[in-house]
């Protein structure tokens, strides 16, 4: 992967300022700083606990459908900080959409598990096109077009994450975060999920969280690597260590945490 410049203000599509997120009491993160920037792919890396889907859940803010969390510091999209008080979250959902680890298509018809969305946000267009569109997208189309009556239950566990793409599309968002949307999938069906992001970002700005360092290094142009360590009530706190192109991370990373954990030696 080549150097990337360093986004200028106007490239970038969300930004975290000095974030904090508790659950209770308990700090579970602590002093994220980061940019990240239009039309790239930012991959979240770090051991299990560390804070990754923390992070991630709060760009959208997932995290307020967890009465004990609370967030601290700016995220910033468009300009404005989203934990402002006239945001509505539910506006903000459906320009900053979500993918899960686990496919939850709608118990309803191909079609109509991306015509519903779009629907109840107000689309008014011409829904045949916009199916077909999303599907294409998220290159589940050609497999799809001839069976969009059908559940999107009846599709393979591949087929239906990329219908789950499809959907998050489909009400056109400007950044689709995804939490670790392959760690259920096999070889081949990560492979087109993955051919999937990387033409997804020619319109929309992507950010994943995955365990899998091989898929970061693929698919990401930068990459943020997470980690937690011990506070002194028995807990762990994640902290963000490094933050670079994907290329800098991977092949010349600047701090010793950074190395152990893509040489493989802890996590």
């Amino acid at each position: 992967m080549s150097d990337l410049p360093t986004p200028n203000s106007s490239d970038i599509a969300l930004q975290t300022e000095n974030l904090h997120v508790y659950y209770g009491s308990n700090l579970a993160v602590r002093s994220v700083n980061l940019e990240v920037p239009r039309n790239q792919i930012v991959a979240f890396i770090g051991p299990s606990g560390c804070g990754k889907s923390t992070v991630l859940r709060c760009f959208n803010r997932m995290n307020d459908l967890i009465s004990s969390c609370r967030v601290e510091g700016r995220v910033t999209f468009q300009g404005e900080d989203i934990y402002a008080s006239q945001v509505d979250a539910v506006e903000l959902r459906r320009k900053i959409g979500m993918v899960f680890q686990k496919a939850n298509p709608f118990p309803k018809s191909i079609y109509e598990n991306i015509a519903w969305g779009a629907r109840i946000n107000g689309f008014r267009g011409d829904m045949d096109e916009l199916v077909e569109n999303s599907l294409r997208k998220a290159a589940v189309w050609d497999e799809v077009k001839d069976k969009l009556k059908e559940s999107g239950l009846s599709l393979s566990g591949g087929q239906q994450q990329r219908l789950c793409i499809a959907r998050a599309i489909s009400i056109q968002p400007d950044i689709v975060l995804m939490d670790e949307p392959c760690s259920a999938l096999d070889p081949i069906s990560t492979m087109k999920v993955e051919e999937t992001m990387k033409q997804l970002k020619q319109d929309y700005t992507i950010i994943i969280v995955t365990h899998n360092m091989q898929q970061a290094s693929r698919v990401s142009d930068r990459t943020a690597f997470f980690n937690a360590e011990a506070t002194d009530k028995g807990g762990k706190v994640g902290y963000l260590v490094e933050y670079d192109n994907t290329e800098v991370i991977f092949n010349n990373p600047q701090d010793q945490y950074t190395r152990d954990y893509v040489s493989g030696r802890f996590g």
